[in-house]
C-alpha cells in the first residue's frame, strides 16, 4: 500500500501513545481516521485535536477484547466512510512493573485481561476486517502492534511478552496466507522498545471485575530493578510521531517486520543463536 490520500484507517488503543502518534499521520496524510479506544476522555480529546486539524474523524469507544465490539466497530467504520484500507491493530496492556510477578503469582484476572486486550484484540481484528478487505480487492494494509519484548529472553513482563511473541507468529503466518493466496493486503508486525506512551499506567484501564487485591508489601529487589529499568526506558523513550514515521515507511515498503531500536539486534541475535545451538538462556542483569 503506497496511496493514503482519502483512504480509511482504523486505530484501536487510538487514543494515546502510539496510536495517537498513528492517527495524527493518519490525518497529515489526509485519510479518514476511526479513533478506537476503551478511554472516554483521551478519546474524545484525540478526536477534537484531529478534527480542528481537518482530517475527518469518527471515535468509537471500543473494549477490543470483545468481538461484538470490533463487529460493532466495522459496522460504524462502513456506515460512516463505506470502506476500510488500513488496520492498526494496536490496542495494548501490560501488568504494572511496580509489582511484576512470575507466572505462579499471577492470577487468573492477570492472564484473562492481558490476553485478552493484546492477543484477542488482535485476533478479533483480523477476524472482522480482513473479510472487509478481501471483498473490497482494493490496497490494503494491516498493522499489528508487537513488541521487542516478544523477541528476547528476560524474566519480567511474563504475560506481555507471551502475548506479544503470539502476535509475531500471527502476523508471519497471516503475511504468509495472504501471499498464498495472491491477495492485495500487506502485514507489518511493529516489534518496539520505547516508545512515548502510558503503557506502564494500563492499570487505570483495568475492568473492576480484574483487578487484584491491593498489596502493601514492599517491593522485591527483582521488582524494583525492573521498575527502574523501565523509568530509563521511559525517560528516553521516541516520540509516537516519530515512531508513526517509521511505520508509515514500512507500510509503502511492505515491510513485515519493523525493529525500531536496532540497541537490542544483539539481545535478538543472541536468543536466536540459543535455540539454534540448544544452548539455555542466562537471567538477564537489569541496572
Amino acid at each position: 500500500m503506497k496511496e493514503f490520500k482519502d483512504k480509511v484507517a482504523v486505530i484501536t488503543g487510538g487514543a494515546s501513545g502510539i496510536g495517537r502518534g498513528l492517527a495524527r499521520h493518519c490525518a497529515r496524510e489526509g485519510m479518514k481516521v476511526v479513533l478506537a479506544d476503551i478511554e472516554e476522555a483521551p478519546l474524545k480529546e484525540t478526536e477534537k485535536e484531529l478534527r480542528n486539524s481537518g482530517a475527518d474523524v469518527l471515535a468509537v469507544k471500543t473494549d477490543v477484547s470483545k468481538l461484538k465490539d470490533i463487529e460493532a466497530l466495522a459496522q460504524k467504520t462502513l456506515d460512516t466512510f463505506g470502506g476500510v484500507h488500513l488496520l492498526f491493530n494496536n490496542a495494548g496492556v501490560q501488568t504494572g512493573v511496580q509489582r511484576d510477578k512470575t507466572f505462579w503469582e499471577n492470577t487468573m484476572a492477570d492472564w484473562e485481561w492481558v490476553t485478552g486486550v493484546n492477543l484477542w484484540g488482535v485476533i478479533h481484528g483480523i477476524k472482522v476486517f480482513v473479510p472487509i478487505m478481501l471483498q473490497q480487492d482494493t490496497d490494503c494494509h494491516v498493522v499489528n502492534t508487537a513488541s521487542v519484548a516478544g523477541l528476547i529472553s528476560g524474566s519480567g513482563i511474563g504475560i506481555y511478552k507471551v502475548t506479544k511473541s503470539a502476535i509475531i507468529m500471527l502476523s508471519e503466518t497471516l503475511y504468509l496466507q495472504l501471499r498464498q493466496r495472491d491477495t492485495r493486503i500487506g502485514v507489518t508486525v511493529l516489534c518496539p522498545s520505547g516508545v512515548h506512551s502510558r503503557l506502564n499506567d494500563a492499570e487505570r484501564n483495568r475492568p473492576g471485575n480484574m483487578q487484584n487485591p491491593p498489596e502493601e508489601q514492599p517491593l522485591t529487589p527483582e521488582q524494583q530493578a525492573l521498575l527502574n529499568f523501565f523509568l530509563e526506558i521511559n525517560k528516553n523513550a521516541m516520540p509516537s510521531d516519530k515512531f508513526a514515521e517509521l511505520v508509515f515507511r514500512a507500510i509503502r515498503e511492505g515491510q513485515l517486520y519493523l525493529l525500531s531500536h536496532p540497541e537490542y539486534n544483539a539481545l535478538i541475535k543472541q536468543r536466536m543463536d540459543n535455540i539454534l545451538q540448544e544452548r539455555n538462556p542466562i537471567v538477564p542483569q537489569l541496572s
